[in-house]
């Protein structure tokens, strides 16, 4: 049985973008069954599972003898042995390939920076708004680039859905909290085309369903003084 960790809970603002969202998803569109082991920001520092994950994130998977972590590398794993993620063409498996990495490595990284300076606790401060608007400027010319290549096609290789579009419908989510997606109505329908699969569907609602499950009692309320 294929293992997938994920985290047991993380707060509001993370939740349904943590990355073993990706494997799951795959998982659900090649129709490979699988387990999740749930961890906690505890086990993330433990020896046992650095040797699973030498930088204490997740996803990690384990299939059989072999573990693999990197959500990139663990969906192609998952992609190879379904031709619902990897077309049986060899040049389409290629371009598969391609534009898996170009989602992590051209259009992830300033939207990763972005989050970054958007999500610091206070807001975006003030001298950190010039940064702030160079990185986005950066994010929308990779978005422009990406809606260009799309025009009108609805996938991104072999004329249908495959592992690149997976990751790079992830990729795009990461931008929820801002305007820049639904800036560019190409890569609006494109990402919303990603998130209406059944699949995606499954899996957001199983990793939501263990953050609810897992989620902090809030505080109780303190005793006021009596005047």
């Amino acid at each position: 049985m294929i293992r997938v960790t994920a985290f047991r809970w993380v707060p509001p603002f993370a939740q349904g973008l943590v990355r073993d969202l990706r494997a799951r998803w795959a998982l659900e569109e090649a129709g490979l069954p699988y387990e999740v082991r749930l961890i906690g920001f505890d086990d993330q520092k433990s020896d046992a599972y650095r040797a699973l994950q030498p930088f204490g994130q997740v996803p990690a998977l384990e299939d059989g003898e072999l573990t693999l972590f990197e959500s990139g590398a663990i969906v192609l794993h998952i992609a190879e042995r379904s031709p619902a993620l990897l077309p049986g063409d060899a040049k389409e498996r290629e371009l598969v390939r391609t534009w898996t990495f170009a989602a992590l490595n051209s259009v992830e990284p300033p939207i990763s920076m972005l989050n970054f300076i958007d999500l610091q606790p206070g807001g975006v401060r003030e001298g950190a708004k010039p940064l702030r608007e160079t990185v986005a400027g950066r994010t929308g010319m990779r978005l422009d680039d990406l809606a260009k290549f799309l025009g009108d096609r609805e996938h991104l290789v072999a004329g249908r859905f495959t592992a690149a579009d997976l990751m790079m419908t992830t990729v795009l989510r990461n931008l929820r909290n801002t305007d820049l997606v639904a800036q560019r109505p190409t890569l609006d329908a494109y990402k919303q085309r990603g998130e209406a699969r059944p699949a995606f569907q499954k899996a957001l609602a199983a990793q939501m369903a263990a953050f609810a499950a897992n989620a902090p009692a809030p505080n109780p309320p303190q005793p006021q003084p009596k005047p």
